[in-house]
Parts: C-alpha cells; sequence; structure tokens
C-alpha cells in the first residue's frame, strides 16, 4: 500500500513539474532564387547580406506547439540582387507545466534556438547548390530579440494606455 502512494505521489509531482520535448523538427518551406545568373557569377563578388529573422507560433493540440523559424535572406552585388535563399524551419514540441512569462519565453526564444542551427544549414546548402560562395550565418540571439520585443510591446501598451486615458487640452 505504502508502495502504491508513493507512486501516485511520484506521477503527481512529474505532472506538476514542467516538461519540454521536441516531437519532430523539419522543413516547412524552401527557396531559392538567382535572378540575374549567369550574369551574377561573372561580376566581382562584393556582396552585401540582408538577413530578415522571424518566428510564428500556433497551437497544434493540447500540449504540442508548432514554431516556425524563418530566415531570408537577400545578397545584393553591385546593387543588384545575387540571390535570395529563404527557409522555414519548423519544429513541433511538446510543452507542459509552463505558463504566462515562462511559456511565452520557450516558444519565443528557447525553440527557436533549437531550431536555427538546422536553418543555418539548410541555407548554406542552399546556396552552395546555387553555385555561390558559402554563407555561413553568425548565430542569432533570440533571448535578446525576445527581451527587446517585449519591452517594445509593454512601451506600445504604456503608450496606448497614456492615450486612452485620456489627456487634457
Amino acid at each position: 500500500m505504502a508502495e502504491n502512494e508513493s507512486t501516485n505521489a511520484a506521477a503527481e509531482n512529474q505532472a506538476e513539474q514542467p516538461q519540454f520535448g521536441m516531437q519532430r523538427i523539419y522543413i516547412k518551406d524552401l527557396s531559392f532564387e538567382s535572378p540575374r545568373a549567369p550574369l551574377a557569377f561573372q561580376e566581382k563578388w562584393a556582396p552585401q547580406v540582408k538577413l530578415d529573422a522571424n518566428t510564428n507560433a500556433s497551437k497544434v493540440k493540447d500540449d504540442m506547439y508548432e514554431v516556425v523559424l524563418t530566415l531570408t535572406i537577400t545578397v545584393t552585388n553591385n546593387d543588384e540582387t545575387a540571390y535570395l535563399a529563404e527557409v522555414q524551419q519548423a519544429g513541433v514540441f511538446s510543452i507542459k507545466g509552463l505558463d504566462g512569462a515562462a511559456m511565452e519565453h520557450t516558444i519565443g526564444a528557447f525553440c527557436p534556438n533549437i531550431l536555427f542551427p538546422y536553418a543555418r544549414e539548410a541555407i548554406d546548402n542552399l546556396v552552395v547548390r546555387g553555385n555561390f560562395p558559402p554563407m555561413h550565418l553568425a548565430p542569432i540571439n533570440f533571448d535578446a530579440i525576445f527581451a527587446e520585443a517585449k519591452k517594445r510591446r509593454a512601451e506600445q501598451a504604456d503608450g496606448e494606455g497614456k492615450d486612452q486615458a485620456g489627456t487634457t487640452h
């Protein structure tokens, strides 16, 4: 009987503990465009690189979330687009026992940190297969990006609250 009680207590304790698991990592969308090929290969190579990174998350079911990291690389050479590469690297994550700020941080920063190396590899592979020099993307600090976005949202909400509170004219 005591053994049953300790098993039940352990199960309850485990249910209360935060749990995180990767279920699947996959490419949701992938594209590469080289509008100036083959002329782009004949010019002196002095590229300008622009990187856009975005994340999106949706609840799949109960404790399952899909997080999509989109990286878009636009490379120009002599003010002309040499190539554009984009990947939507996605993952399905099982997340239990988190709420509020912890859940936001997990979905907004922790999951993209897991997805980034896969997205970086896909981009590099695309670029090399397009016959351009390798694209070695520097790591991205998703924690800092998440904190900055949260700060901006708070400032915007603060500003809207002041506007709605009314100002005297």
